[in-house]
């Protein structure tokens, strides 16, 4: 009885909201948007 609860406690899936590949695409087009905002204000020193 014990090692049939345990064998079926194994088996337990939790299954993603998004698929993986999704998961790399928003954060590399996160990323990409905070590289543009820094990217924006290099140049702010310079003009004062």
């Amino acid at each position: 009885m014990i090692n049939q609860v345990s064998a079926e406690a194994a088996h337990v899936v939790n299954e993603l909201p998004i698929p993986p590949v999704a998961y790399g695409l928003l954060a590399f087009t996160g990323l990409m948007a905070l590289l543009f905002v820094t990217f924006a204000f290099r140049s702010i020193g310079t003009r004062h």
